[in-house]
């Protein structure tokens, strides 16, 4: 059984993108494209259809219009260029927010969030589909290989981050977010508006702190309840 998305946006080039990105994952078929909303919401509205990767600025009718007006709700993801959209788009209960140009890492970060709810739905199994075990970091002109299962944790400094593994520390000019969006949503998460950690890497949570090897790491106000709920359940 695949799971069936459809995706809308005015931008052709975006669309090649994501067809792109899911021809290289046999669980998907994307069963319809348009450039157009009206024709789109048509389209979801008399069709089944497991998701829509849909584009917020649309000429006509915009992104969060069609959500209003879709009669069968599929899992929607947003695509676009515009962060300041976020919260507004969650309030829709869209299941995921994808900022263009959109990493391969964070796609399928998206992917697999769509497998699980629907192997949830349809009592299935389907194995999350793996990212690559590194990631490439610029550090004094050099691309540097990092493995990712030494991270400890990274921490946002202004327009620099610093990736700290067990052995070394990395400074580069690269934003929390965007680093943390390539990295695989199951094995780290974000505890602070400065602070990314890896799960495995935890040894203790001790009031409004993580203990990972030597560093105490704070607990963003923000960020407790799901830091909670990933960590400690």
């Amino acid at each position: 059984m695949k799971i069936k998305c459809v995706l809308v946006d005015d931008e052709p080039l975006a669309i090649k993108v994501l067809r792109n990105y899911f021809a290289n994952f046999s669980e998907f078929e994307v069963i319809a494209t348009f450039n157009n909303s009206l024709e789109g919401l048509d389209f979801i509205n008399n069709n089944a259809v497991d998701a829509v990767f849909l584009d917020i600025n649309m000429p006509m009718m915009t992104g969060f219009e069609l959500i209003s007006l879709m009669e069968n709700k599929p899992k929607v993801v947003i695509t676009t260029a515009f962060r300041e959209f976020a919260a507004e788009s969650y309030d829709l209960e869209v299941l995921d927010y994808l900022v263009k140009p959109i990493p391969l890492p964070r796609f399928i970060k998206c992917i697999n969030r769509i497998t699980t709810e629907f192997s949830l739905k349809n009592n299935l199994k389907i194995e999350p589909l793996r990212v690559d075990s590194h990631i490439f970091i610029k550090v004094d002109k050099k691309m540097v290989k990092i493995n990712i299962d030494e991270i400890l944790f990274i921490e946002g400094m202004k327009e620099y981050i610093k990736v700290v593994t067990i052995d070394k520390t990395y400074i580069t000019h690269k934003s929390l977010t965007s680093l943390s969006e390539e990295l695989p949503s199951e094995l780290f998460i974000r505890i602070h508006k400065s602070y990314t950690i890896a799960i495995d890497k935890v040894k203790f949570i001790e009031g409004n702190r993580i203990q990972i090897h030597s560093y105490a790491i704070p607990i963003g106000r923000n960020y407790s309840k799901d830091v909670k709920s990933r960590i400690l359940e």
